[in-house]
């Protein structure tokens, strides 16, 4: 049984991992063409930057999920965050103000969900492992 298990988790672990490569080869790709954009337009705009920093912190999250293996819950959050901030730059001017109101609601919502998680990761911090096979 522990061949077994052995093998399954070693397969699990080649797909985990070639998954990673394409996220960010993906990621990569995209970046490139943000860029392109920009320069075939001929200038920046906030959501070109936002897009961009979105891109870096996907970019951010696969590095350190394949350097430790664990993957923090906030990273997906700031991401969020700034995608919502993205949406409403651009398209604000057309939305209704329900909307509007919605969305920064859940950037708020967003935000305070960082901050219970880093104040419990903190004050309620998880005991140490002492089962590596865990």
């Amino acid at each position: 049984m522990g061949m077994y298990r052995r093998a399954g988790l070693k397969s699990v672990k080649i797909v985990e991992n070639m998954v990673l490569i394409m996220i960010a080869l993906a990621t990569i790709v995209a970046i490139g063409q943000e860029i392109a954009h920009v320069i075939s337009v001929g200038t920046v705009a906030l959501a070109d930057l936002l897009l961009l920093f979105i891109y870096l912190e996907v970019f951010a999250m696969v590095a350190n999920y394949a350097e430790s293996g664990k993957l923090p819950v906030r990273m997906p959050l700031y991401i969020a965050i700034v995608a919502l901030a993205r949406y409403l730059i651009l398209d604000m001017k057309g939305m209704e103000d329900w909307r509007i109101l919605s969305i920064a609601v859940s950037t708020l919502v967003l935000a305070a969900t960082v901050i219970i998680i880093r104040w419990g990761q903190l004050k309620l911090p998880y005991p140490k492992c002492q089962d590596e096979d865990l």
